[in-house]
């Protein structure tokens, strides 16, 4: 009797370690939200990555989208939230990624002067910035890096395609109205400084027709703006806008007003509805940021750091030569000659 019950218990023994493999038992076997190849990602094993989000637009749509197919591809455990640009909410997220044992957060930062914060609430977790630089980028590392677009890039395309169009018509000297977007945000201060060099290294004297105007990066916050400056009459010969959404809102109150848009506005982000108004000439140019692929790098980098490869692996970007920490995606300025190569 006690051999039959040995062999019994043997048995079932048995059965339930084939039945564990079958299913692949442990940790290390849980279901990925990309549902892809986990092996990519790690050697062998899904990595677990939060991206948080300071907020969602049209651009960072679009960017968080490319980090979700980056992660799909990628074989990443890729979590999202949504600050909704409260710092606080932010800090709070990271230290749940950190507490749930992520390897690494992507980081879309509410405010790029709490990096610092960002890094020390990540505690052991690679960080990567993406979009919004860190106000001091002292605090990268090669534990901690950035993932995004040169901003005087993208004013210096503006500014150069202002000049062209300028100089075509034998004009050195304009008023412009400038909309800024969120004040104190790096990408508002550098494609506010760029626009303005760019000018005046091209030969353009460049003077403000009205105190710059916080659009806060908001489309309906401009086009508001945009219609007191026009129902108080103010000359201007062109409107440079920080984005895409604030231009858009400028033509919209030009529209209202009945003004015809016979001077250059000029945006940035070449976003679905910029590159429209490219094609209908209300908008003179803008420039590409790409948003996907700022997307798609961060979470490669982010495979790259917990990996210990090199920041640019997997990726046509370029690395920072002077910091090291840095994974450049380029801007592209769009016209009416190639803006159906972006649309």
């Amino acid at each position: 009797m006690k051999k039959m019950r040995l062999v019994t218990v043997l048995a079932v023994a048995a059965a339930m370690v084939i039945s564990l493999a079958a299913c692949g038992g442990g940790s290390g076997a849980s279901s990925s939200s990309s549902g892809s190849d986990a092996g990519a990602a790690s050697g062998g094993d899904s990595i677990n990555v939060t991206l948080i989000m300071a907020q969602r637009d049209e651009f960072l749509s679009t960017l968080e989208s490319g980090a979700k197919d980056a992660a799909a591809e990628k074989g990443v455990n890729l979590q999202t939230q949504d600050a909704n640009s409260d710092t606080g909410k932010m800090i709070q997220f990271i230290e749940t990624a950190k507490n749930n044992g992520n390897a690494a957060v992507i980081i879309n930062m509410v405010d790029p002067e709490t990096a610092q914060s960002c890094i020390d609430a990540a505690g052991d977790m690679k960080v990567v910035f993406v979009n919004r630089v860190p106000s001091d980028t002292s605090v990268l590392t090669d534990s901690a890096v950035y993932v995004g677009s040169d901003e005087h890039d993208s004013g210096r395309f503006q500014g150069e395609a202002l000049a062209d169009y300028f100089k075509a018509k034998g004009q050195t000297d304009i008023k412009y109205v400038l909309l800024n977007g969120i004040l104190g945000q790096t990408s508002t201060t550098l494609r506010t400084e760029s626009v303005l060099k760019a000018l005046a290294d091209n030969g353009i004297n460049a003077t403000e027709a009205t105190a710059p105007i916080n659009g806060k990066y908001d489309r309906a916050e401009a086009q508001n703006k945009v219609a007191t400056v026009l129902s108080a009459g103010t000359a201007f010969d062109c409107i440079i806008s920080n984005n895409d959404a604030m231009a858009i809102g400028a033509i919209e109150a030009c529209n209202d007003a009945g003004k015809t848009i016979d001077f250059p506005i000029v945006g940035i982000d070449a976003t679905a509805d910029g590159c429209q108004a490219v094609v209908d000439g209300t908008m003179y140019m803008t420039v590409f940021q790409n948003a996907k692929g700022q997307g798609a790098g961060s979470v490669q980098a982010a495979i790259n750091l917990v990996n210990g490869a090199a920041l640019n692996e997997g990726t046509d970007f370029e690395v920072d030569a002077e910091t090291g920490h840095i994974l450049w995606v380029p801007f592209e300025p769009v016209n009416a000659d190639n803006v159906a190569n972006y649309q």
